[in-house]
């Protein structure tokens, strides 16, 4: 990742699961991700204006956000809180985005992309990889259904573990 480059902190998983975080408590969906040379571009939709008892549903407008290293750096030390409080706070239990962005975060991490992109509509998701090989650069695409992102989170304390006994360091 590239403004990750020399730094303790430069996986996908860590840093797509305090995104992922964030936009669940901002209460984004359909999200569009992109990176940028200085950090990740966010869209999607989110419910605002709801002020008033008839108006309680709000409206749907999209938002788009722009996450540079010293955010995600603020992120990823605040998910690291508050998952040392999620025994005392039932309310610290991470969102669907969370969860997904940080499965989705390590299967980029094994196919360690030069760049992402990536988009979600209804839980279904859709990566664009920059890969590089002997033959040159180019995008890959991955999809992967709800049902598909569901299963990888259902699997990841099992496979978290796995990996902490293979490498002898403790899981994340």
């Amino acid at each position: 990742m590239r403004i990750y480059d020399g730094s303790p902190r430069q996986d996908f998983e860590e840093v797509f699961r305090s995104i992922g975080g964030y936009l669940d408590r901002r209460g984004m969906r359909e999200i569009l991700l992109t990176e940028a040379p200085d950090g990740f571009i966010v869209q999607g939709m989110v419910i605002v204006g709801s002020g008033t008892w008839s108006d309680s549903m709000g409206q749907q407008l999209k938002e788009t956000l722009t996450f540079l290293d010293d955010d995600i750096s603020r992120f990823m030390d605040e998910a690291i809180a508050r998952r040392g409080k999620r025994i005392a706070i039932p309310a610290a239990i991470p969102g669907y985005y969370e969860q997904a962005l940080r499965v989705l975060g390590k299967y980029m991490d094994e196919q360690k992309p030069r760049d992402v992109f990536f988009l979600e509509q209804d839980g279904n998701f859709i990566l664009r990889l920059l890969m590089s090989s002997q033959a040159g650069t180019r995008h890959v695409l991955s999809e992967f259904t709800k049902e598909d992102v569901e299963r990888m989170i259902s699997e990841g304390p099992a496979r978290r573990r796995r990996d902490a006994a293979g490498s002898g360091s403790a899981a994340r």
